[in-house]
């Protein structure tokens, strides 16, 4: 697990090795144990290593026998054990037991075709310097990420955005196509990026630089055809394996090895596989809130309990009441980006908190996309019911939906604001009424609320739709999330936050392979009756409980609604006022305090909109007026005083 970074120039000019350490320094974080570069004529690679497999042979860049092809690689390749004896039978010879040097021979071996042979999360740099041609790609799913920068001939990349800010001549700027998109969903989808002239490389993807050219190519789709054949118990038993096999494979490691535990359903199947495998306990790890009810509703630490007393778990809890002024700052320097999920502060924490006893972690995330986990995912269901009503109830029903109130931090309030979100989208079409499940702020509103329009259409959603060409309806929403929220809010929360503490986290429920399995499950079986993930429960009913199986989904996130009524009140109003939204510019104060007004009365569920705006403004001061995270969380504990 590291951070690589790298510059080619188009036109052959020499490339400046010396910016290397301009750009690694930055992600130190990410790789605190080397460093290392590589310059050949035009093209400069290198990376910050943080050392996982081989932590004595594992330097880079590495090369291949002869050194004219050099690689840089962030992440992990799980079946390079299986393709180092491949490759060794075809007479390749390696120089290191790392996983990374496996690329460089499959390359050779296979050409640009090598990356369907890889089962990893990765984003690499591949020189070749013969041919003078360079290879920059990312994994499947976008667990790694990559951004690029192209200034005239001359382009950068790295692993975070910050290594390119920090070369010389490049300031930070905000792409208000990106600001708009942000502000509807919470995060900004590739391939743009918050930054003005900073594109992140889609998921599945590979840059290629060669004959003064840069070509982006998609070299894996998800797959569209549904498998009807099978039966429930066929897709049983495939799941047990599939889940099986992928969590054995990704705990191959030479340093210390934990699982995060919530006890939801998916950490929890990923640490029961990982009890099956190792006759060492696993070290598990759990984060609580502590104070009020609402705090409690959040507190899912009775059950990561209960499972990791199933299976003898050695097990870490850390109960919390955060320091939120004091994390947003650094946190959203770490991010790169602004985001509207709060699960990146308990990331943060309970990542931090790990990272006392382990290197690399194992994470549940994915296992929504691949099951059909979402409630989103239920809306089908529900309106095929609803539209049966007689059109007077319906009416009835939809108006009587726009008075109930809308807040998220009791069991009976959420019900209540998952009927008005049903209610108020149940007349859209499919996509809008997919869109209106997910979005922060809805297009109007976010017309309303911006001063500076864009006038460039960039909507992800609706080209997430466009390709995905799955026959069900289950499986074209999770093909769509694959494309959009999973990569861009989920996973990237995760990577930057647990490399913030220098934390390797691995996603086993998102193997490619597991993936595409479940994506040819029909959503008839995947979710029959309505019961959403009823072939993972199936799946996992001999090793876990039914209190654990049938437990309501809570989402891995903080009771921020109610934090931004109450203790960070303040913080809200001094970010959010009319003269700080006036100095920058960007947003019209009125509506904004419009919002705030109704969020605090009950009368909208506003939490991951003003969160959105506030982290916004607190990823400008760091990132356009170039504050120093400790300056600004100083300058924020004082007002808050």
């Amino acid at each position: 697990m590291c951070g690589i970074y790298g510059i080619i120039h188009l036109d052959g000019r020499a490339a400046d090795p010396a910016l290397m350490p301009v750009m690694g320094d930055v992600t130190i974080h990410r790789g605190p144990d080397d460093q290392g570069w590589r310059h050949d004529g035009p093209c400069v690679i290198g990376m910050r290593r943080l050392s996982i497999i081989d932590l004595s042979g594992g330097h880079q860049p590495i090369a291949n026998e002869d050194e004219t092809i050099w690689l840089v690689c962030n992440g992990e390749i799980y079946n390079f054990r299986e393709l180092r004896r491949e490759l060794e039978a075809l007479g390749h010879r390696f120089r290191t037991h790392s996983d990374s040097e496996i690329l460089i021979h499959a390359y050779e071996a296979w050409g640009d075709d090598f990356l369907l042979r890889l089962n990893g999360m990765f984003g690499f740099a591949l020189w070749d310097g013969r041919r003078r041609r360079l290879l920059v790609g990312r994994d499947r799913l976008g667990i790694k990420p990559i951004y690029w920068r192209r200034d005239g001939q001359r382009v950068a990349f790295a692993t975070e955005a910050k290594a390119l800010l920090a070369l010389p001549g490049v300031s930070a700027e905000v792409d208000t196509v990106a600001l708009e998109s942000y502000l509807h969903l919470g995060y900004v989808a590739a391939p743009r990026s918050i930054f003005k002239g900073v594109q992140k490389l889609p998921i599945a993807s590979v840059a290629v630089f060669e004959h003064g050219d840069m070509q982006v190519r998609r070299y894996w789709t998800m797959p569209a055809q549904t498998d009807r054949q099978a039966t429930e118990a066929d897709w049983v038993e495939r799941v047990k394996t599939g889940i099986e096999k992928s969590v054995a494979m990704q705990m191959v490691s030479d340093v210390p090895i934990g699982a995060f535990l919530s006890g939801g359903l998916d950490s929890s199947a990923v640490v029961a596989c990982m009890a099956k495998v190792t006759d060492l306990p696993v070290k598990t790890y759990s984060i609580g809130f502590e104070g009020s009810a609402a705090d409690q509703f959040y507190n899912e630490l009775p059950y990561a309990r209960r499972v990791a007393e199933l299976f003898g778990t050695e097990h870490h809890e850390i109960v919390v009441r955060p320091d939120v002024v004091g994390l947003l700052p650094k946190l959203l320097w770490h991010m790169d980006e602004p985001i509207a999920d709060t699960a990146f502060i308990t990331t943060f924490l309970v990542s931090e908190f790990a990272r006392r006893d382990v290197t690399v972690i194992l994470s549940g995330v994915g296992g929504d996309e691949l099951f059909g986990g979402y409630r989103r995912y239920l809306g089908n269901h529900y309106v095929e019911r609803f539209e049966r009503l007689p059109g007077w109830v319906q009416k009835s029903a939809i108006a009587v939906g726009r008075r109930l109130p809308a807040d998220r931090h009791s069991n009976l309030l959420n019900v209540m604001r998952l009927a008005k979100g049903f209610l108020a989208s149940a007349e859209l079409s499919f996509e809008e009424r997919y869109r209106a499940y997910l979005q922060v702020m809805d297009r109007a509103q976010v017309g309303r609320l911006t001063r500076v329009a864009s006038h460039t259409p960039f909507d992800p959603l609706h080209d997430a739709f466009a390709a995905s060409l799955q026959d069900d309806a289950q499986s074209r929403m999770a093909s769509v999330d694959v494309l959009t929220q999973l990569p861009d809010d989920l996973l990237m929360l995760t990577d930057k936050m647990s490399m913030a503490v220098s934390l390797e986290c691995r996603v086993p429920l998102l193997d490619h392979e597991l993936l595409e399995m479940a994506a040819a499950m029909p959503e008839s079986i995947k979710m029959r009756g309505g019961v959403l993930k009823h072939v993972m429960k199936q799946a996992l009913a001999a090793w876990l409980p039914d209190d654990i199986l049938h437990r309501k989904k809570r989402g891995f996130g903080t009771p921020m609604g109610a934090w931004l009524k109450g203790e960070l009140a303040k913080l809200l109003d001094n970010v959010l006022s009319p003269q700080a939204l006036e100095r920058r510019g960007l947003f019209d104060s009125a509506a904004v305090q419009e919002m705030i007004g109704a969020h605090r009365a009950n009368k909208h569920d506003y939490t991951d909109a003003l969160l959105a705006l506030l982290n916004f403004e607190i990823w400008a001061r760091l990132f356009l007026d170039r504050r120093d995270p400790a300056d600004l969380t100083l300058e924020l504990k004082q007002a808050m005083a």
